[in-house]
Order: C-alpha cells, then structure tokens, then sequence
C-alpha cells in the first residue's frame, strides 16, 4: 500500500517543498549516482551523516541538517520525495515559506536526535529526509486529519487505487514505526525508526501554535475535520499539485 496523493489543494506555490525536492535530487545525482556503492561513498555518507558517537562527543553537529538531505538508493529518496510531495505543500501554505523551512529543518534535526538517545555511542551513520517528511506528516495528521489520501493497493498482479482519512494512513504509518522501532536493533543499521517516529511527534507538537491560530477544537468542528475548502477532484491520469483559490 503506497500513498500516491491526497485531495487538499495548496493555496500557494510551495516554493519550499519544490526546492527541497530539488536540492534532494541534486545530491543524489552528484553524489550516488557517480560514486555507485563504492567506499567513497561511504565515506562521504560517514562525514555528512548523523553518527551518533560523534554526537555525544559534541563533534559534528552539522551532520544534523546535512543528513537530511542524503538518501542512500534511489528507493529511499524516492519514497522520501513522494511523501513530502504529497504532504509538504499544505503544511507549507499553513505556515507560510520561511516557517515552513524552518518547521522542516527542526523536525529533521530533532528527529535525528531522538535516533541518538536510542545508541548514543553507536558508528552506524544514519541519513535520510524520513525524519523531517515524518514532523511534516504528524503536523498534517494534527490540521487535516479526514484529508483525502489515494492509496495505492498491488497485490501481486491487482492494482487499486482508493481513498482513505489521512488519519487512517498516518496513524497506521506512525503505529508501525514505533512496533518497528521496539523490535529493531539500531546497532544493525537499516531503517531509522525512533527518527521516523520521533520526527512525527516533534511535527505534532511543533504545529499546535499554527492549529491553535486557526481556531483549534473550533477549526475542526467548522470544518467536520476536512480541510477548509473544496478537495481536489482527480482523475487516474492526475499528478499535479492542484492549486484552488481562498476567499
């Protein structure tokens, strides 16, 4: 089951989402994609990932945002550009450009602090955008939670697209996170769960101030929890960020 789109039209150009993306891309392409999985790559993931140890030790705390924008297979940032297509536009039209950038940048950071408490004193590098896409979708849950979310269902030779809550989807994703995250061994190395979960919980809590300016308790109840305009209608070809204009 993979998320394809949802149906809340952004209000705005999310300038920010598409330069994310781009810079995202632009990495890879530099870097991965040159480089194959050779030991030059490891080595450049070592000096700009998230290595724990070098944490604790006070050392290269860039590592905190420069992770964020390394991914390490084209599966991995592909899925992460996916979610933050979907996702991060609307987020980006409710907390305006630069807020946006910055709610991103603090997810990513603090999210990669939460894998840290896990193994403070661990050498497996940890890179990805997971953590900040994750704080971009619990703020999502928290202002949108009955948003439309296509989800595309394969089973073997069976493809089906079909719509459900985004609290439906995220809850769902959030849950697996944490379960994933309790039977995991973070000195393996593999998927960074406490970052993806943590991520989330810190873009929850991080978007209670833009909820709180839209009225809150009162904003859902207007609204039914919807969105507070007409959601975008699709059909199968569609792909595009729809763009409706507010009253």
């Amino acid at each position: 089951m993979l998320p394809i789109r949802d149906h809340n039209p952004s209000g705005r150009r999310p300038f920010v989402t598409y330069t994310l993306i781009a810079i995202n891309v632009i990495i890879f392409a530099s870097f991965n994609i040159p480089m194959g999985e050779s030991r030059a790559l490891n080595l450049f993931f070592a000096e700009w990932g998230m290595v724990p140890a070098f944490i604790s030790e006070g050392e290269r705390l860039y590592t905190l945002i420069t992770t964020q924008f390394l991914h390490g297979g084209f599966m991995h940032i592909a899925g992460n550009m996916l979610f933050l297509w979907i996702f991060g536009d609307n987020m980006e039209d409710e907390m305006g450009h630069f807020g946006f950038l910055i709610f991103y940048l603090a997810c990513g950071a603090l999210a990669a602090l939460a894998q840290w408490v896990v193994d403070p004193y661990s050498y497996v590098t940890t890179i990805g955008a997971s953590g900040a896409i994750a704080g971009v979708m619990g703020g999502y849950l928290l202002l949108f939670p009955k948003a439309k979310v296509d989800i595309l269902l394969i089973l073997i030779i069976y493809f089906k697209i079909f719509s459900v809550p985004a609290w439906i989807m995220l809850g769902v994703w959030f849950v697996l996170q944490l379960g994933n995250g309790v039977i995991s061994d973070p000195d393996l190395g593999g998927v960074a769960y406490w970052a993806h979960a943590g991520g989330f919980v810190v873009g929850f809590i991080f978007s209670i101030p833009v909820f709180l300016r839209l009225g809150a308790s009162q904003f859902w109840r207007d609204n039914d929890f919807h969105p507070p305009h007409p959601e975008a209608k699709y059909n199968l070809s569609a792909s595009r960020i729809p763009l409706v204009r507010r009253k």
